[in-house]
């Protein structure tokens, strides 16, 4: 399901701010989501690593093995080189170590949206990827220099596999830190239940916040 286009003062926020905001601690969190709203309000952002995510998938895709990923370096404008330098040997290493090229396949994902208490939050994968014996992934990319902490990869895990159905019927959600080219994925005792409360608690503190940000 498609999220809607929310007004600029309706409460929203797409899976990379809600778990960027349970990161967060102490009067960060009021700050982040103000942020948010002034953003979303004067529709602002850009989102640099477009032509890297489309060089990933097309290796994943052709079953190159990576030579998509190298020359993206080359193409990009120059302010962004230095980032993808920085990406592209971690984005290497993952792919890798998903075995053969020809052995893994490009999987179309669909956004969904989900519902925490009254917070619209938008599910958006970057790709799937299926493999030969038949197993499917749901891959988000994590981009940032810090690695994603425990908290933001089980809300991240959790949202995701939450609304599976939708997003990669039958496939694991899976978190990749692009910088060091490492997998999360949803720890074997995590608990749905008590993640599922923590987020909902979230979720209606960063409601209240957003209704009172300047």
């Amino acid at each position: 399901m498609t999220a809607p286009a929310a007004t600029p003062l309706t409460p929203y926020a797409t899976l990379l701010g809600f778990t960027r905001y349970v990161d967060r601690t102490g009067p960060t969190k009021a700050t982040f989501v103000g942020g948010l709203r002034k953003q979303r309000a004067s529709r602002s952002g850009f989102n640099p690593h477009g032509q890297f995510v489309k060089a990933l998938k097309a290796d994943i895709a052709f079953h190159t093995g990576g030579t998509h990923l190298t020359g993206v370096v080359d193409v990009v404008k120059p302010r962004w080189r230095p980032l993808y330098q920085a990406l592209v040997p971690g984005a290497t290493a993952w792919l890798h170590s998903l075995g053969e090229p020809a052995a893994v396949d490009l999987a179309q994902t669909r956004d969904a949206l989900a519902m925490l208490g009254d917070l619209p939050v938008k599910i958006n994968p970057h790709f799937g990827v299926r493999h030969a014996d038949g197993r499917a992934e749901a891959v988000r990319l994590h981009f940032d220099e810090t690695p994603p902490s425990e908290e933001s990869v089980l809300a991240t895990l959790h949202l995701m596999a939450r609304h599976m159905d939708a997003v990669l019927p039958h496939a694991e959600p899976v978190l990749v830190d692009v910088r060091r080219g490492q997998a999360h994925h949803m720890p074997t005792d995590a608990k749905p239940e008590q993640i599922e409360r923590w987020l909902a608690g979230e979720a209606a503190a960063f409601r209240a916040i957003w209704s009172t940000a300047a």
